[in-house]
């Protein structure tokens, strides 16, 4: 089972690791990349050519932003009632059911996420949550309302917004809608392993975030939103704080049409055991996946470097700065 929606990957420089097309890729998940003209040979030696979108325009300093509006247009002129727009450094998808986090290994998260977010009127933007924010020996729920949607995103088409800034992106348009009143939903129940911003080489890395860029990322948040966004430093850098409680007014609608149902639809979902050796393979194609990603270390004023991972080995990312 596959997602209704287009699933488009905006990627740049990132040929070699590709990791969100990978798991697409055995996932079986249809899917168009997005990329710069000056790239094209370099991602069509890795990719089949007929998933691949040249963008019109390259190198403009702006971060994602074009090219995210350009794949909200394309969206449109096929017919498409929402898109899913996903950043191309997530290497594996999972379900998280029962206190386990199992890797899927079809589409089918998607298709529940798209249904559970169709059941409103005003759900404007939803997605899955990071796995590394969800910890396993805790209860959580299904999903959280009005807060931010990152990094893998379903957006409705006809909302009156468009991606704009140069930091932030996802932030500040969830912000947008919430304060017009619209609902957001993250996703607990199906999580994204996602490599933390500024670690991989490609991207806006480069572009966006060198030097003083997490202090003029914070900046650029607070001069949006003042009345939501601090500014502070935490794990020796700089960061912006959101306090998303202002939208705990915004609550869901529920389509007048929808049926619920009697029990509950697993969608065919079934958990499988894998044996020592099937497990051992999944992970050994895992660490082939990101062989080539190499963390990008962090010097302090001391002449320090470190490197931040979580017991899993990956490399973590900053929570969610926000107050919910």
């Amino acid at each position: 089972m596959n997602p209704k929606f287009p699933m488009y990957i905006v990627s740049k420089g990132r040929w070699e690791l590709r990791l969100t097309s990978k798991a697409f890729e055995k996932m079986g998940v249809p899917y168009h990349i997005v990329i710069e003209p000056q790239e094209y040979d370099n991602y069509a030696a890795v990719i089949d050519p007929k998933k691949i979108l040249v963008l019109p325009f390259s190198n403009l300093g702006q971060g994602s932003i074009p090219a995210r509006n350009w794949i909200w247009e394309h969206s449109i002129s096929i017919g498409a009632a929402r898109h899913w727009i996903v950043d191309d450094n997530i290497s594996m998808f999972f379900r998280y059911n029962h206190n386990l986090k199992v890797p899927v290994s079809s589409g089918t998260i998607f298709c529940c996420m798209e249904d559970f977010t169709e059941r409103y009127t005003n759900v404007v933007l939803s997605g899955p949550h990071y796995e590394m924010f969800v910890p396993r020996k805790m209860k959580m729920p299904p999903y959280t309302l009005n807060t931010r949607i990152y990094s893998c995103i379903l957006i409705r088409n006809d909302i009156p917004y468009r991606w704009r800034g140069k930091y932030n992106e996802d932030t500040d348009l969830s912000i947008r809608a919430l304060k017009d009143g619209w609902c957001t939903v993250i996703f607990k129940a199906f999580l994204t392993r996602k490599m933390p911003t500024m670690t991989m080489k490609g991207g806006n890395t480069d572009e966006l975030y060198a030097g003083d860029g997490r202090l003029r990322m914070a900046e650029s948040l607070k001069e949006q939103h003042p009345n939501v966004t601090t500014i502070t430093r935490k794990w020796d850098r700089w960061q912006h704080q959101v306090d998303y409680s202002y939208f705990r007014r915004n609550k869901l609608i529920r389509r007048p049409d929808y049926i619920e149902l009697d029990q509950v639809n697993n969608y065919g979902m079934e958990l499988v055991i894998l044996s020592s050796s099937e497990a051992m393979q999944q992970y050994e194609q895992e660490q082939r996946d990101i062989a080539g990603y190499q963390p990008i270390t962090e010097e302090h004023d001391d002449g320090t470097q470190d490197e931040h991972r979580s017991t899993d080995g990956f490399p973590t990312a900053e929570p969610d700065s926000s107050v919910s």
